[in-house]
């Protein structure tokens, strides 16, 4: 029986991740995961792609969402109140319109001190009804592409004694970014066999695999790039159609419902016939 372990959810995307120990899982993801993102004088979102130093900046978030604390080693903090009614701009996500909410000036300019570039902060509109693919669709804020990333354990020590094997290092779940991580599987990769699946009061429908790209190469506690693990290890083995690397699996949210670590994982229903626990 495979139990979740951790909770983590991303105010801000690509800044740290706040790990709780419940929350409630939302249509689109755990809640305030995403609902926030820092975007460039064009509007396009900063990701740890191109700014990795977004990885040290840790986000603290009230409960309800009102008010919202940033700080990052150096910098001090800023916080602000969360505003959901000014003038929406628009705003692109990997080339995709969408809108947001500006955050004002106060946290567009420690943003940009702490990035060594100009920077804004902005805020999802509460009206903000994205679509997401997949298997079975739903939908999210500023993620990438799913309310739900999730992982088990087995994956990633499947992974990491593949890397040491060759004389690399362990690398932590935090290079992954999950929002759920399970553990209780002997078998690596058993998350991508699901397709429906029960977790304290929720559900969840399986939308595809998660393709990685060079955040996972972004020591998270540093804000640096650190490569070329895990993407060359993952590429000899867990190559996708187009030749993506995967590893973990994006999940759509078809019930909302409380979440928490230790709770048990009910899987509905599998792809092919049900493995053996």
């Amino acid at each position: 029986m495979a139990i979740v372990v951790e909770l983590t959810s991303y105010p801000v995307k690509g800044c740290a991740g706040v790990p709780v120990s419940d929350a409630l899982l939302t249509e689109a993801g755990l809640r305030h995961d995403r609902s926030f993102m820092v975007i460039g004088e064009n509007g396009e979102c900063r990701t740890q792609r191109r700014d990795p130093r977004l990885a040290v900046i840790r986000p603290a978030i009230d409960p309800d969402g009102t008010r919202l604390t940033l700080s990052a080693p150096g910098e001090g903090e800023v916080a602000i109140d969360a505003d959901t009614t000014s003038a929406r701009r628009e705003v692109t996500l990997f080339h995709n319109p969408f809108l947001g909410i500006d955050q004002g000036d106060d946290a567009a300019t420690w943003l940009s001190r702490a990035l060594g570039a100009p920077s804004r902060l902005v805020r999802v509109p509460p009206e903000h009804d994205r679509v997401t693919e997949g298997w079975i669709p739903g939908t999210c804020g500023y993620a990438d592409s799913a309310a739900v990333h999730l992982v088990s354990r087995a994956s990633l020590d499947g992974l990491n004694q593949r890397i040491t094997e060759a004389g690399g290092a362990a690398l932590p779940m935090s290079r992954f970014r999950p929002g759920i991580v399970l553990d209780g599987w002997d078998e690596p990769h058993r998350e991508d066999r699901i397709r429906r699946i029960a977790i304290g009061g929720a559900e969840l429908g399986f939308a595809k695999p998660t393709a990685r790209c060079v955040v996972t190469t972004v020591d998270q506690v540093k804000g640096v790039k650190a490569g070329p693990e895990p993407l060359r290890t993952l590429a000899g083995y867990r190559r996708g159609p187009g030749g993506a690397t995967l590893f973990g699996c994006q999940f759509s949210v078809t019930r909302a419902g409380k979440l928490a670590v230790g709770d048990e994982v009910d899987v509905i229903e599998w792809d092919g016939p049900p493995p053996g626990e």
